[in-house]
């Protein structure tokens, strides 16, 4: 049976009760879960996911369950190293305390997490291989994905009667909105009925008016993701249709919500996301190159990915705050073996984004292996060189070769421009990975 019409704070709210209650009587639910950086785009896609499909199941000889429950794959205390969530969350009308996090996972035993695999079906969104202890244990029990990443193989074929999309875009909330762009007119038609707005203890005077504007909060809320990720719908190189079809259909929602004088302005609404993201100066170091952070194991070695919204000179000087008693480049060295060595990396990457001293968007890649893994690097070099323009440089405020008095397992560590900036982390970590092959 569908859940009536709510808002979507409501929904997070119902969501998350019931999926402490279904992991207490051991009773089956259906999550929807984004990738492992648990950036917003992740965030708004299995939120959207599960509050259309909640409210409009397939039918109950195919569904699972009738409930589509939301989790965002970091743990409730990382979502303060994200600004921006917090921002976008004043235009939902939500709030961090009504998202369900690992932490609202049963306790890991070091065999599951209290939560029997059989109980589960797992929705992919904004990643196609669910990865990690959850990989280990749940990745048989993958029966649907919408993504916009390299294709890894790790869903079935046959996911009915949920989507089974990969597809290249901007951004992964705009192929969920494509897929349920319909179902959600509908929704928003048959809501507006008499007693919805009541039902719900709103403070709006009748149901099209809480229609509209619970339409227009979750609207805004799928927006700031794909403008985030499109940078406004201008990124060369990645805004597809989809996005702008998307955008525009978000856009006609976010206009019939509006109410007073003030009209609505898609740039002012993007640099407010975008200032937020992008404000991480009272971050330390660690944190700032775990905030949008993701890992992948192979050929016997492990890869992490950091994507940092400031320049490698920035992250060189925060090390240099961080630790005063050392000269900033080995600040910076010592801050990079450390990241490594907490998360048991063979090769680490960061990539950074920022604006050039002239005014235009820039690329940085700095790329560290250890000593069994520093083959890599030239494979890496030569992969790639071309294909994302790099372009060797020795910044004066990184650290670009080994410290000979240094007795760490550092062997190889390179820095390049990335003249391509079309390319981000979705084409650069499939280079990596073939590298390490």
């Amino acid at each position: 049976m569908p859940l009536p019409r709510s808002c979507l704070r409501a929904f997070l709210s119902h969501a998350k009760a019931n999926f402490l209650l279904a992991t207490t009587r051991k009773h089956k639910v259906t999550l929807v879960i984004g990738n492992e950086s648990a950036d917003l785009d992740s965030l708004t896609s299995s939120i959207l996911y599960s509050y259309i499909r909640s409210l409009y199941p397939p039918h109950s000889q195919y569904a699972f369950t009738p409930l589509y429950v939301p989790l965002l794959n970091i743990p409730a205390s990382d979502i303060s190293l994200r600004p921006e969530f917090t921002t976008a969350f004043r235009h939902a009308n939500i709030s961090a305390s009504d998202l369900l996090t690992l932490d609202d996972l049963p306790a890991y035993s070091g065999e599951g997490f209290g939560l029997p695999a059989e109980n589960t079906r797992w929705i992919l969104v904004d990643h196609n291989k669910l990865q990690g202890i959850l990989g280990s244990i749940y990745s048989s029990r993958v029966h649907g994905v919408i993504d916009h990443h390299e294709e890894e193989h790790a869903v079935p074929a046959d996911t009915k009667p949920e989507p089974r999309i990969i597809e290249k875009c901007g951004s992964c909330t705009s192929l969920v909105v494509r897929q349920f762009r319909q179902i959600w007119d509908v929704i928003s038609s048959s809501s507006i009925t008499s007693g919805v707005a009541n039902s719900q203890g709103d403070s709006v005077v009748d149901d099209s008016a809480a229609t509209r504007e619970w339409d227009g909060q979750v609207a805004k809320f799928m927006l700031a993701s794909i403008l985030i990720d499109t940078r406004d719908l201008t990124a060369t190189g990645k805004v597809a249709q989809v996005d702008r079809d998307a955008v525009q259909y978000l856009e006609a929602k976010i206009q019939l919500s509006l109410r007073g004088d003030k009209p609505w302005n898609r740039t002012e609404f993007f640099e407010e996301i975008d200032t937020a993201k992008n404000d991480i100066e009272g971050l330390d170091l660690y944190d700032i190159l775990r905030k949008d952070y993701k890992e992948w194991s192979e050929n016997g070695m492990k890869l992490g990915v950091s994507s940092v919204v400031k320049s490698l000179a920035f992250l060189t000087k925060k090390a240099h705050s961080e630790r005063p008693a050392l000269i900033a480049e080995r600040a910076s060295d010592e801050a990079i073996q450390q990241f490594m060595d907490r998360n048991r990396l063979s090769i680490f990457t960061i990539m950074t984004t920022a604006t050039s001293p002239d005014g235009y968007f820039q690329r940085e890649l700095l790329l560290q292996t250890r000593r069994e893994s520093s083959t890599v690097v030239a494979r890496f070099e030569e992969i790639a060189i071309v294909e994302l323009g790099l372009e060797k440089v020795t910044l004066e405020s990184v650290f670009n070769r080994r410290d000979p008095m240094d007795s760490r397992d550092a062997e190889s560590r390179k820095t390049w421009l990335q003249k391509d900036v079309s390319k981000s982390r979705k084409q650069v970590a499939p280079l990596l990975r073939k590298a390490m092959q």
